[in-house]
């Protein structure tokens, strides 16, 4: 099970626990940790949805597992706040022994150099071949391939053409969607992916603090159930579909697409989105709000959601899978 992304993140197995607003807990970032994969912190989860000051949640996690784990850094530059927040978080990640760092949006570079400067590595998520070569020339020493089967905003292209656009690049490539078994997760290596980051797979878990009734809609749905909504971010996102996200509709209204669309009121746009929808994913996701106003991202992973089990079950079952078919 030894990959160019083990090597890199010190870890035993190619597994990541994808960063997830809101469900990222500091207990299931450990227990992913724990089981021999990679746990990712996603701070706007740790302080606002969990309550943890920044710093004493990481230490949280490092009392729970010894082991490595990363850091999720959306870079965007929506606020001045933001992005001196943003370089605080970095900052204390290094500060408490943080050293592999998943990114997103904008450009790493900044991160990239101070990743570097310690001995730490950055993966990059893209979701094709233009997106990747910019990441490659700030520096970047992986790429996290978000495909089309993905939770969150997803990519476009499939898991194959993705990864067949990515391969002559030179760097470790892992699959970003999709994994929602073990034979996904077989298959995936057999593409040759260096390893695979799941998200929606772990919120099923007994570590994860998400609301029952997201772990139940998980658990009931079905690959046809995903749909892309642009309501919740202004930008397409995979949701469950329910009675609330069919009555609302897929698409964002007139006034809201004019100012997504224009070059300088989009930012707007997008932060009127968030401050809109931020709360309400908390609420359905961690208070549990089964009723009118029902948002559970999702990606199409849920295929293979079947039971809430601890994380460690989930590892072990894909790797034995993995070592009886690739090495066996």
């Amino acid at each position: 099970m030894t990959t160019r992304f083990t090597r890199h993140a010190h870890v035993e197995y190619p597994i990541i626990g994808g960063a997830m607003f809101p469900c990222s807990n500091p207990e299931l970032v450990a227990a992913v940790s724990e089981a021999g994969g990679l746990g990712i912190v996603q701070p706007l989860s740790m302080v606002y949805v969990h309550g943890h000051e920044y710093r004493e949640g990481l230490r949280t996690i490092k009392r729970l597992t010894q082991k490595p784990i990363g850091l999720n850094a959306t870079v965007e530059k929506s606020s001045k706040v933001y992005e001196d927040r943003l370089k605080r978080w970095i900052d204390i990640g290094i500060e408490e022994g943080i050293r592999f760092f998943d990114t997103s949006l904008g450009n790493p570079k900044w991160i990239v150099e101070k990743a570097h400067a310690v001995g730490g590595t950055v993966y990059h998520k893209v979701t094709e071949r233009k997106w990747a070569l910019k990441a490659i020339e700030a520096g970047v020493d992986g790429l996290i391939a978000v495909n089309d089967r993905a939770g969150g905003h997803a990519g476009t292209l499939t898991m194959l053409q993705l990864l067949d656009s990515l391969r002559d690049l030179g760097l470790p490539v892992i699959c970003g969607g999709g994994i929602g078994d073990e034979n996904d997760f077989v298959a995936a290596l057999k593409m040759g992916y260096d390893g695979v980051m799941m998200a929606t797979r772990f919120i099923a878990t007994e570590e994860c603090n998400a609301h029952a009734d997201y772990k139940r809609a998980l658990i009931e749905a079905e690959e046809k159930d995903i749909v892309l909504t642009e309501r919740v971010t202004g930008v397409p996102l995979s949701v469950i579909r329910t009675d609330y996200v069919e009555k609302i509709g897929l698409k964002a209204g007139p006034v809201a697409r004019m100012m997504l669309q224009h070059r300088q009121l989009k930012k707007l746009m997008r932060l009127i989105y968030a401050l809109r929808s931020l709360r309400q994913l908390k609420q359905s996701s961690i208070k549990g709000n089964r009723s009118s106003k029902d948002y559970y991202q999702a990606g199409k992973s849920v295929h293979g959601i079947h039971t809430i089990e601890p994380a460690d079950a989930i590892i072990k079952r894909f790797i034995q899978k993995a070592e009886a078919e690739l090495i066996g």
